[in-house]
């Protein structure tokens, strides 16, 4: 007799083969057997009492751990409130997949409970719709998911499954298990010589690290590279902290509304060299910038390079690996020579963060009564001092005021809204935070318009 396994069971099994450890829901009809058969396995629900929670967690799961965060919601009204959080994650760039399930394939359009279009609701949200139509191909599709989400730029992949399929058992030996992983790589050694010509013209260049170094894991080739060279850099959004602020070439965020030298930088900059974020409103969609400085764009996604401002050197790789090149490509004397070079500019941007970091002290400092926000900001930062701790960041002017005060010296230790700016991220990104890192202080800092 041959043996046969539900929709369900395979699920089940796909997750619990990718080593899945931890998916944020909440329960459903639809979903229920995917449940039944993920009870008492390696695998832990955290049951959220909205699905727009459950999406933002598995959010900050793939903003800290740089790996996709899994959501499981029911159909309809469970599907519609994931939305939120799905969009967050598309602009953010940010690896997740959401697994929805809807009614059965026999019951579309007739007015069944919680039947809706979910796929092309959906579709323009993230990098890939997928929906399974048969039982014996979803570890097929759920490989496929992880693969997508993972891959490339970084973001939210949705897969859908119908209730009759999970439902629908099925021979075994008619099913594969697929499990691919893919490293998304790529470099253009020939444009790393490009960039090198650049720097030889230059005077007063500018890096700026984004999300894009921290997803590509960075952190030591970036730091390589600026020593190297004595180029000065700011970071930003999920970048922040890949360098440490303390790093004498590191003079913190890049968002020039922060306290320090940015805004000096952009305007009087001769070089920008951009490493893996995107030019967008924090950059005033290109206006900061001197008009007449050489653009460097280095990004994964080709589409995004040449956003709202002309590239001079579109570079489509990977930000660790063009690094990599970029580092072997220098010789100890173009070092030398770029250092001593970029010297008296490094020093004019030392004096400019000094003196817009001691205008800022006023407020800071404020003895005030209530509380100015950003003494109260400032307070957070010197009590959350350790690099193991976490600080989230929640509404419209608390995420401000937190970002200009918050010291970062370690990387994917400071999370808030980003681009898209929804609210009521604070919890479930905090609960996420403390889940993956139990033995770290997390500190939540909520307010204007967030609870």
């Amino acid at each position: 007799m041959t043996e046969t396994i539900t929709g369900a069971q395979l699920a089940a099994r796909a997750l619990i083969d990718r080593k899945i450890e931890h998916i944020f829901s909440l329960s459903g009809g639809h979903i229920t057997p995917i449940y039944q058969h993920l009870e008492g396995s390696s695998v832990k629900i955290f049951d959220t009492r909205h699905e727009q929670s459950a999406v933002f967690m598995a959010e900050a799961f793939g903003k800290l751990t740089r790996k996709a965060g899994v959501a499981l919601v029911t159909a309809g009204p469970g599907f519609t409130n994931a939305l939120t959080g799905i969009a967050s994650a598309h602009f953010s760039n940010t690896p997740l997949v959401l697994i929805a399930g809807c009614v059965g394939l026999d019951h579309k359009e007739k007015l069944d409970l919680q039947d809706m279009p979910q796929e092309a609701v959906i579709e323009p949200m993230v990098k890939r719709a997928l929906v399974c139509r048969k039982a014996e191909r979803i570890p097929e599709y759920v490989d496929m998911a992880f693969r997508i989400a993972q891959s490339g730029r970084p973001g939210p992949v949705y897969l859908e499954f119908p209730i009759d399929v999970l439902n629908t058992p099925v021979q075994q030996s008619l099913v594969k298990y697929p499990r691919t992983e893919v490293a998304s790589a790529p470099v253009d050694t020939a444009k790393a010589k490009e960039l090198i010509n650049l720097m030889k013209t230059a005077r007063q260049p500018v890096v700026i690290a984004g999300t894009g170094a921290w997803q590509s894991g960075a952190e030591a080739e970036l730091k390589i590279f600026i020593e190297k060279t004595g180029m000065p850099v700011f970071t930003s959004l999920s970048g922040r902290g890949v360098i440490s602020d303390d790093h004498p070439l590191c003079f913190e965020g890049a968002v020039a509304v922060r306290p320090g030298c940015a805004f000096n930088a952009y305007f009087e900059t001769d070089l920008i060299v951009i490493l893996g974020s995107r030019i967008c409103l924090y950059y005033l969609f290109g206006d900061i910038f001197n008009p007449a400085a050489k653009m460097v764009q280095v990004d994964i996604e080709p589409e995004e390079i040449g956003r709202n401002k002309s590239v001079d050197l579109p570079v489509v790789s990977d930000v660790k690996s063009f690094l990599e090149v970029l580092n072997q490509s220098m010789t100890p004397e173009l070092e030398a020579e770029l250092k001593t070079k970029f010297s008296p500019w490094i020093e004019k941007l030392t004096e400019a963060h000094k003196q817009s970091k001691d205008a800022s002290q006023k407020d800071w400092n404020s003895d005030h009564a209530p509380i100015h926000p950003l003494r109260l900001a400032k307070e957070v930062n010197e009590f959350m001092n350790r690099d193991t701790d976490l600080v989230i960041a929640d509404g419209g002017d608390t995420t401000t005021w937190m970002g200009m005060t918050r010291t970062m010296t370690c990387p994917g230790r400071f999370l808030d809204y980003g681009i898209f700016g929804s609210l009521a991220v604070g919890l479930p990104y905090a609960n996420a935070a403390q889940l993956l890192n139990p033995g770290s202080r997390v500190c939540l800092v909520t307010g204007d318009g967030s609870v």
